[in-house]
């Protein structure tokens, strides 16, 4: 008997203790944690700012018009055509899955970086660098599917601090290992890859989210209301009540009628319904002139930013050949980093009405914008050059900062 009771009590204790780990689980603080380890190793990347010197060395033995012409522009385009896609899909399969899938991108991107040889390979490796720019949209998606909506800006702004940090000590990084260690090239990708792979590894960990933006609402019963239900929410203009949700999802757990089991949607249905309604909020949203013009510039500059990032090291390695000259690629890169989350963190704190100054702040940092672009351009100096991407990228995250917090 006492035997028994032991038992019992030994049990109760291990159900008390997983109740406690599963209630830990369903709050923000554990899958925010994961979420910020997951973002700091897949931007550890110490190897990133010398792409260029690497393919262009003796590991890989490519030349700079091989490298301009026929690699890089792969990434661009191979990133253009799975963007709406992996949209859609990440919503669909709820993040996790697509974090995954760039967990595995990231790996055989540096798996290819590391073993392969030849103008394929390497193009190859772009294809799937352009996946793993495609999904970081699942990055910052995810958290607001497992967070309530009073942390959003708390966890994005843990979020966003961990990528930048990851980005400046990995820039930093990469530049003392070349300069001071004599670190080579390949051993930098290696070093990228074991973080990365780290990172595929975090990724397991993260809960997965029971709601999502289109396809998986949260409160969405599988069923159709009942009628009367159903005409009393046609004849609200707003959205049901709380008191509502509780009767419809108390109907829910007592199970439909026949008649309704017969009524239920077709998974075809439900995907029209979802585009549908996808397509009503992008009229809602782009209605607004304001809204429209943010949008079309963040297009523009993103687009740009990204071509810039893309060839700004085989410009650098025209400036200044990595085969004869001291490399500062990391040094840049972490400046330029941490100059960007300074901008951006000035924006919440300097009290501005950008409903009045909005555009004129966006019409003057793209002044300069272009400024830096056509100094980089013209300029035969390879510090210059150099200054001229600094104030390029720190200009440019101001103003995606400043698009972020607009007041719409």
């Amino acid at each position: 008997m006492e035997a028994g009771k032991e038992e019992l009590k030994q049990t109760s204790f291990a159900a008390r203790i997983m109740g406690c780990w599963k209630q830990e689980g369903n709050t923000w603080t554990f899958p925010t944690l994961v979420l910020c380890l997951y973002g700091f190793f897949n931007m550890m990347k110490p190897s990133e700012p010398f792409l260029t010197p690497y393919l262009t060395g003796p590991d890989k033995n490519l030349t700079i018009d091989e490298v301009t012409n026929q690699i890089f522009p792969v990434w661009t385009y191979s990133y253009l055509a799975l963007l709406l896609p992996v949209f859609l899909i990440t919503d669909y399969v709820r993040y996790k899955p697509v974090l995954l899938l760039q967990g595995i991108s990231y790996i055989v991107t540096w798996l290819l970086l590391l073993f392969a040889h030849g103008v394929v390979a390497m193009q190859v490796m772009e294809f799937f660098y352009g996946m793993v720019t495609a999904t970081e949209v699942a990055y910052y998606a995810y958290i607001y599917s497992v967070v309530s909506a009073d942390r959003y800006q708390r966890v994005t702004s843990y979020c966003r601090s961990i990528t930048l940090v990851a980005a400046t000590v990995a820039a930093v990084l990469g530049q003392l290992l070349v300069s001071l260690a004599d670190v080579s090239y390949f051993h930098l990708n290696a070093i990228t890859l074991a973080s990365v792979s780290l990172a595929f590894l975090c990724s397991f960990l993260l809960p997965m989210p029971q709601k999502s933006m289109f396809f998986h609402k949260k409160g969405v019963s599988e069923t159709l209301p009942q009628p009367q239900k159903a005409v009393a929410t046609l004849a609200s203009n707003g959205p049901p009540s709380c008191q509502q949700q509780d009767e419809d999802c108390a109907a829910a757990d007592t199970g439909p009628a026949p008649q309704q089991q017969a009524e239920q949607p077709k998974p075809q249905n439900h995907m029209l319904r979802v585009l549908v309604q996808l397509s009503r909020d992008l009229r809602d949203c782009y209605s607004s002139r304001k809204l429209l013009y943010w949008s079309l510039w963040w297009a523009l500059a993103t687009a740009g930013f990204n071509q810039v990032v893309n060839y700004i090291q085989v410009l650098w390695d025209f400036r200044a050949p990595s085969h004869s000259s001291a490399v500062y690629n990391g040094a840049v890169e972490a400046i330029a980093t941490f100059l960007s989350s300074v901008t951006s963190f000035m924006v919440a704190y300097v009290k501005v009405n950008w409903d009045l100054f909005g555009e004129l702040a966006l019409g003057i940092f793209s002044t300069i914008d272009a400024g830096s672009l056509f100094l980089m351009h013209f300029t035969t100096n390879i510090w210059s050059c150099y200054a001229g991407y600094l104030i390029f990228k720190a200009s440019y995250m101001l103003l995606i900062t400043i698009a972020t917090t607009y007041p719409w």
